[in-house]
């Protein structure tokens, strides 16, 4: 019987988001501290036993979070009064606009199937498994 090996690196970053038609306060801009992790896997180990260096899923997929989502605001496109509002703020950097409701799920999904296959294109492995924890009691996961 083959094993399945993975290995899980843990990333954080902060950002706001906006949940459109959300029935309570989540229809509120508000921010998050929010925590990812990316679950890889190979269909072997490299020479010194591993899926991949934890530092490259951190400096692929980290860096493209830290580039696009960290210190910034996740915000849908047809969200045009808060789309406005953000541009027309001082800000070191644009708001995301996003092709999606800017939820826990939807960034999961988001980051499985866009972000993750461009970002380790070449590497040999493949991300399984993508969770976005915005609380310590709300995490949302996608996966293959």
């Amino acid at each position: 019987m083959n094993s399945l090996i993975t290995c899980t690196r843990r990333l954080h970053f902060s950002a706001g988001h906006r949940v459109m038609n959300h029935e309570s306060k989540c229809s509120t801009a508000h921010g998050h501290n929010y925590y990812v992790r990316i679950t890889a896997t190979a269909s072997s180990l490299d020479e010194i036993g591993r899926v991949i260096d934890f530092g490259v899923l951190k400096e692929k997929v980290g860096g493209w979070i830290d580039t696009n989502w960290d210190h910034t605001f996740l915000v849908n496109r047809h969200d045009t009064d808060v789309l406005a509002a953000l541009l027309s703020m001082p800000r070191a950097k644009d708001p995301f606009v996003c092709d999606f409701n800017p939820t826990a799920e939807e960034m999961a999904h988001f980051l499985l199937d866009e972000v993750c296959p461009d970002a380790l294109q070449g590497t040999g492995v493949t991300v399984t498994k993508v969770s976005v924890e915005e609380t310590s009691n709300c995490i949302a996961e996608a996966s293959r």
